[in-house]
C-alpha cells in the first residue's frame, strides 16, 4: 500500500510539473509580447479552417501554432523570422497576404482579370442588343398595328377577319 501511495504521489508531481512546464510561456506574463503574438497570429491562416486566422480559430492545429509563435517570441526571434519559419514549414498558404511572386501571381491579378472580363462581356452583350434593335426596321403592317394600339382602336385579326 505504501508503494502504491508513493507511486501516486510521484506520478502526480510529474504530471503537475509537466502541466506547469507546458503553460509557462514567458509571453503570458508580458503584455507587449502577448500583443505581438496576437498580431502575428492574426497574419497567419488556420490550415484547418482556412478562412480564419490562427488567432480566431479553436482548431487544435491553430492552438499549436499560436503556442509555437509564443515560444519563438520567447526565444527572441523577430517577426520576420517567425513568419519565415511558418512559410517554410507550411507554405505561402499559411499567410493571409501571400508575397508577390510567380506562383502567387494569379492570387493578386485574378480578381482584376475577372472584373475586366465581366465588364467586357457586359459591354458586348449591350452592344449586341442595341445593334439587333436598330437593324430590324418595322414593316408597314407592324407600323399600322403599333399606331392602332397607341390610339386604342380595336385591331383586326391577323388572318384578315
Amino acid at each position: 500500500m505504501k508503494r502504491f501511495l508513493l507511486a501516486c504521489v510521484i506520478g502526480f508531481c510529474c504530471w503537475g510539473g509537466m502541466a506547469v512546464a507546458n503553460e509557462a510561456v514567458p509571453t503570458e506574463n508580458d503584455p507587449v509580447a502577448q500583443k505581438r503574438a496576437m498580431e502575428l497570429a492574426a497574419k497567419l491562416r488556420c490550415l484547418v479552417c482556412q478562412n480564419q486566422s490562427i488567432a480566431e480559430s479553436d482548431a487544435e492545429l491553430a492552438v499549436d501554432l499560436r503556442q509555437q509563435v509564443r515560444e519563438q517570441i520567447a526565444a527572441g526571434k523577430s517577426d520576420r523570422q517567425i513568419i519565415s519559419f511558418m512559410t517554410e514549414r507550411y507554405g505561402d498558404f499559411v499567410l493571409y497576404e501571400p508575397p508577390m511572386k510567380l506562383t502567387t501571381l494569379l492570387l493578386w491579378v485574378g480578381p482584376l482579370l475577372l472584373l475586366v472580363a465581366g465588364m467586357m462581356a457586359m459591354i458586348f452583350l449591350l452592344r449586341g442588343r442595341n445593334q439587333a434593335a436598330e437593324a430590324a426596321p418595322l414593316t408597314e403592317a407592324e407600323r399600322a398595328r403599333a399606331a392602332a394600339l397607341l390610339e386604342g382602336r380595336e385591331l383586326p385579326d391577323r388572318k384578315g377577319k
